[in-house]
């Protein structure tokens, strides 16, 4: 038998395989179809026309028009604005990515350490941010540009300013009041993902570990609690990667729409402008791919990494 008929008949006994494990588990299997059909009309089809489409040109009045890969040459090559919103895209993706990820975990780390009742209450506050309704009210107030400003009145207060400054407007500003404004709203389900994680640990292994030398906190979040929350580790990544990378809400409402010299002007803003407004289907999914793709690279790197914690 040649080395191309071992390898079939490998992957037709992997498949019998398969396909036996399937049907002894079929009641299973019932149970999780309407989560996948719900998943595969809503999530995963859309997906796919999106990724069709931005092979087109499509403005939702006329057919689709086949061109080949001119939206993606048109945005590196020729829409500066797109480059722009690239840029300010992977500043928030490497700036508030990791460290979001890293404060989420840490914050949740100090608070599983606290009684049960005080844990309950404190993860609330946390958590709190993610669904604040009012939040973006808040933050204009805050840093409104006139006098009267949260920020501004007390800085002219304190002596630290001597007139008004325009946070929200002024280029050389802007980018830092984004990030601290994400970095506040970035706790979200991974760091309720990291408090689960860390409530499961079995204590006899932090036992077994003062037996076999672990000498203090830090060699036990090391050797011990990271390697045994590596999947909750990386659904809190895949979250922060999601949050980092789909930052448009929150330029939107803070400082309008566009920004002042696209300061601060994302992919996600980029994708709405001609998706929603513009109404050029086939060039926003050519945006909404290329962005797609940067999640999940960045997915891979991030899950390379994090599986060889503890190692």
């Amino acid at each position: 038998m040649t080395a191309y008929e071992r390898y079939k008949a490998k992957k037709r006994a992997m498949r019998a395989h398969t396909w036996a494990e399937m049907k002894k588990h079929k009641v299973l299997y019932l149970f999780l179809l309407p989560f996948f059909l719900i998943f595969a009309t809503f999530t995963l089809a859309p997906v796919v026309m999106s990724l069709g489409l931005s092979f087109t040109y499509f403005n939702v009045l006329e057919t689709p028009r086949f061109i080949g890969f001119q939206n993606y040459f048109n945005l590196f090559l020729s829409d500066d604005i797109f480059l722009i919103a690239l840029r300010n895209t992977l500043i928030l993706a490497v700036i508030t990515g990791p460290v979001g990820y890293i404060c989420a975990f840490l914050f949740a780390w100090f608070i599983n350490e606290l009684p049960r009742f005080v844990r309950a209450f404190v993860t609330l506050v946390f958590y709190a941010p993610t669904i604040a309704g009012a939040a973006f009210l808040v933050w204009a107030l805050i840093f409104t540009g006139d006098a009267m400003g949260y920020l501004n009145a007390n800085l002219i207060r304190l002596g630290v300013i001597s007139k008004p400054v325009l946070w929200l407007t002024d280029t050389e500003y802007m980018m830092p009041v984004i990030i601290i404004v994400v970095l506040w709203m970035s706790l979200g389900a991974g760091f309720l993902a990291f408090i689960a994680g860390l409530s499961t640990i079995d204590e006899a292994l932090y036992e077994a570990g003062l037996v076999d030398g672990v000498k203090n906190r830090w060699q036990e979040l090391w050797f011990i609690t990271l390697p045994n929350m590596q999947g909750m580790l990386m659904f809190g990544a895949v979250m922060a990667i999601m949050a980092s990378f789909a930052v448009g809400e929150v330029t939107q409402n803070l400082a309008g729409f566009p920004s002042t010299d696209y300061a601060v002007h994302t992919v996600v803003n980029h994708l709405v402008d001609y998706g929603a407004i513009r109404f050029e289907m086939g060039y926003a999914s050519a945006i909404a791919t290329i962005l797609f793709i940067a999640m999940i690279y960045t997915k891979v790197l991030v899950g390379k990494f994090i599986s060889k914690i503890g190692r």
